[in-house]
């Protein structure tokens, strides 16, 4: 940049703006959503809101979260995707109510994952996809709870055996890494036999259009599993495009719902 010339400052935002952010969700919980808002910087006046239960700060270009983020103690749902954010702060272990955490598309290396990770013993949804790990931390396999993992689009060689085996993982996502064998990444996926390749999008995150797409190719894939399971003989289908190929295969459309 020339010098002299000053960089763009991003959008601040005020907590009576904040306030009206603040939205309730279907189940009764309260989501301060200032995801799209252009902030370049993680807003202080919303730790006086810090008894919301969801947090959205998607998709903006914040690049450091702070340490007072821990002061949200009621939060289960907390949303950082697509920002510039290259470290996690370690007083995120403090949020041990978290059971859905996404911070997908953003510059994390593995170094930038703190340890206290490990201390999220409820959460169930941790998407860590389209950043820079060259590896997992191994304290995530003590996270029992997790259900889905997204650890796609990194720089990744291998997956700790503690990850692939969590009890309760459902869905973990390895696509589009470096692993040394081209089918290695499907030997962490076989291993998990209640696995389903099933990547959920929001309805409100899609157009009605491709809502009613997603929501016919589900029934006919229902048709087809109904049809298998009344035939001895095992089907292959061979170019069955499943609903997710509708939608690209972006961080936008890999937000996950928690379990409540």
């Amino acid at each position: 940049m020339a010098k002299g010339v000053k960089s763009p400052k991003g959008k601040k935002i005020t907590l009576n703006v904040a306030k009206n952010c603040i939205k309730v969700t279907l189940d009764g919980r309260k989501r301060l959503d200032l995801s799209k808002m252009g902030l370049t910087t993680f807003p202080k006046c919303i730790l006086r809101l810090n008894e919301v239960d969801e947090l959205d700060l998607s998709r903006n270009l914040i690049r450091k979260i702070p340490d007072s983020i821990s002061k949200f103690q009621n939060l289960r749902w907390l949303d950082l995707h697509s920002n510039y954010i290259d470290k996690l702060p370690e007083s995120i272990g403090q949020m041990t109510t978290l059971l859905y955490l996404n911070v997908s598309n953003n510059r994390l290396t593995t170094n930038g994952l703190p340890v206290e990770l490990n201390q999220l013993k409820n959460i169930r949804t941790m998407n860590l996809g389209l950043n820079h790990l060259d590896s997992v931390p191994t304290t995530l396999g003590a996270l029992k709870e997790l259900h889905e993992v997204g650890l796609h689009d990194n720089l990744l060689s291998s997956i700790p055996a503690s990850i692939s085996k969590l009890p309760k993982l459902k869905k973990l996502n390895t696509k589009r890494n470096p692993f040394p064998k081209t089918e290695e990444s499907d030997i962490f996926t076989d291993t998990i036999k209640r696995l389903d390749s099933l990547f959920l999008v929001e309805e409100k995150d899609l157009c009605a259009n491709c809502l009613r797409k997603c929501q016919l190719a589900r029934d006919k894939l229902n048709k087809i599993k109904n049809m298998a399971t009344s035939t001895p003989r095992k089907a292959i289908f061979s170019s069955l495009v499943s609903p997710n190929s509708l939608a690209k295969e972006s961080q936008e459309d890999w937000r996950l719902r928690s379990t409540s």
